[in-house]
């Protein structure tokens, strides 16, 4: 008999309930009972904190932050910490439960974590970041740990970051603990090319999939929604890889210019004028008219939910490379397929960070050295292996389907049987 859980406070939201489905898709493939079912869609251990931060005008505002332990079967939790102003319990569990998939896919020792704080950093100064970042990771360092959880960056959290809870941590065990978080400055532990690596995955595995679609890469036209750190270097490589990059977007709007952008030009003017929109040789659109331009790639790397039931139909892109995490809802998912784009599902497609995460944890772990170039092929391998695995089961199996579920079927039964193993289940 299964347990009432209909009171956990993140049941109804909608990006959980969304991850739910597709747990419940996968399961129904594998044949796995309605309790199992119940066991993997709920987070093993769940804490919310206060965090009392005095501003630099002398008054104290308190701010709300969470963790989500989502499964530990394969091992510790591992997932990134974000700051952001709708941040809710929800998306950190939901964030949690991809989390858990997406390292079991890449087959890296780590199971689900996230976390997350309710708040604008933009609106805060230095100061203030740095102690809402602090008493944030002392609220929660009695849950982390090198072998217990291990956070990394995420939206609006970035290396100095990690430095601040590197350090913070590091007091209260009295001793410097180099692998409790990952992506942290090269000067302690860090490596220089993990700032680069979830993006270089989203366009390694576009890439892939451009060999199997097209025949190559070279001369296809590519549209990034999002041009964050995600964004930015999947658009960098697109183009070093010889495809031609037409329009990329921030939450300012987008630029669109059919005979190509001058990426590193446009990364030059976003960190100048915080916009791409100031880049001048473009002509500029909306982030809606960009996913529906006519291009071969689209890199949804923004935020969640962007390609809906409502504008699926307008997706005229071959292959969607997910940068972002949850950007299709399951009903565009479906639709998609039926038009055979070939959707690279994100807990595949934006793995490259958290494959890097652990190359790092490694390196640091064994007190080794580690060159970027050694880095990145051994990113570049690994993703090249998953991907094709992926496909090749896809193809196989389940071709009448989004890839997604592949991936799913993958991760899934990979986590089921390390918990039945054991004696969880």
């Amino acid at each position: 008999m299964s347990l009432d859980f209909s009171g956990a406070p993140y049941e109804k939201d909608p990006v959980y309930m969304m991850a739910v489905e597709q747990l419940k898709e996968a399961a129904q493939i594998l044949g796995l009972s309605d309790d199992v079912v119940e066991v993997l869609r709920h987070p093993e251990r769940l804490l919310q904190v206060k965090i009392p931060v005095k501003l630099d005008n002398g008054k104290i505002a308190v701010f709300i932050g969470w963790r989500s332990q989502h499964n530990s079967a394969l091992g510790p939790y591992k997932g990134g910490i974000r700051y952001h102003p709708n941040v809710s319990v929800g998306e950190v569990v939901a964030l949690s439960m991809w989390m858990t998939w997406k390292n079991a896919l890449a087959g890296i020792p780590y199971g689900g974590g996230k976390g997350g704080i309710k708040v604008d950093p933009h609106k805060l100064s230095p100061r203030e970041l740095e102690e809402l970042s602090r008493k944030y990771f002392a609220s929660i360092s009695r849950m982390v740990g090198e072998n217990v959880d291990i956070p990394a960056p995420d939206v609006y959290t970035d290396p100095q970051t990690m430095a601040w809870f590197f350090d913070e941590y590091s007091k209260i065990v009295g001793y410097p603990a180099w692998g409790v978080v990952t992506a942290k400055p090269f000067q302690i532990g860090g490596l220089k090319v993990r700032v680069i690596s979830t993006g270089y995955g989203v366009a390694l595995v576009a890439r892939e999939a451009a060999k199997k679609v097209f025949g190559g890469l070279e001369g296809r036209t590519v549209a990034v929604q999002g041009f964050g750190n995600v964004g930015r270097y999947a658009a960098f490589y697109l183009a070093q890889w010889g495809a031609r990059v037409v329009a990329v977007s921030d939450s300012k709007g987008g630029i669109y210019n059919p005979n190509g952008l001058d990426v590193e030009k446009v990364m030059k003017v976003k960190n100048k004028t915080r916009a791409v929109i100031n880049y001048e040789d473009a002509k500029r659109i909306s982030n809606e008219e960009l996913l529906e331009l006519d291009v071969d790639i689209l890199v949804p790397a923004a935020i969640e939910d962007v390609i809906t039931e409502k504008n699926a139909d307008k997706v005229k892109a071959k292959i969607i490379s997910e940068g972002a995490n949850g950007p299709t809802t399951p009903e565009a998912d479906e639709k998609l397929a039926k038009k055979g784009v070939v959707v690279i599902p994100d807990i595949l497609a934006n793995a490259g960070g958290v494959t890097m995460s652990w190359i790092e944890w490694c390196h640091d772990r064994m007190g080794c050295w580690l060159t970027e170039e050694e880095a990145l092929d051994r990113l570049d391998k690994k993703m090249s292996e998953n991907f094709n695995l992926v496909f090749s089961e896809w193809e196989k199996k389940y071709s009448d389907k989004p890839m997604r579920i592949a991936a799913y079927v993958i991760a899934v039964s990979r986590v089921v049987d390390a918990m039945k193993l054991r004696g969880w289940l």
